[in-house]
């Protein structure tokens, strides 16, 4: 069966996919702004971290605390094999669709 991810879930799982050992909250909101030119709050991609770990595409732990923030610990992220191969899966729809489409979509 068939993975359908939101264009908003696979921004995530793909931006914490890129950042790798650095995806934390902060870090994928910052990533996801500056590559997509979009604001996004911190809330809106938390409800959608929570939604892709349930769905078991992204797993997550805390890292150590730190001065810096004030003794809490960051939480990270990291992309499971099923959201890969969900990724994986969106991608080749995508792809297929893109060679079947009558319409010529380039832009020059």
């Amino acid at each position: 069966m068939k993975t359908y991810l939101g264009e908003f879930e696979e921004l995530v799982l793909l931006t914490v996919a890129s950042l790798g050992d650095d995806a934390y909250g902060v870090s994928v909101q910052l990533e996801i702004e500056k590559r997509c030119n979009r604001s996004i709050s911190i809330g809106a991609l938390h409800s959608t971290i929570t939604r892709l770990e349930e769905k078991g595409f992204l797993k997550s732990w805390l890292g150590g605390a730190t001065q810096q923030r004030g003794g809490r610990s960051k939480r990270y992220y990291e992309i499971t094999q099923a959201g890969k191969k969900a990724v994986s899966e969106t991608k080749s729809m995508r792809d297929e669709l893109w060679s079947l489409s009558k319409v010529k979509l380039s832009v020059k």
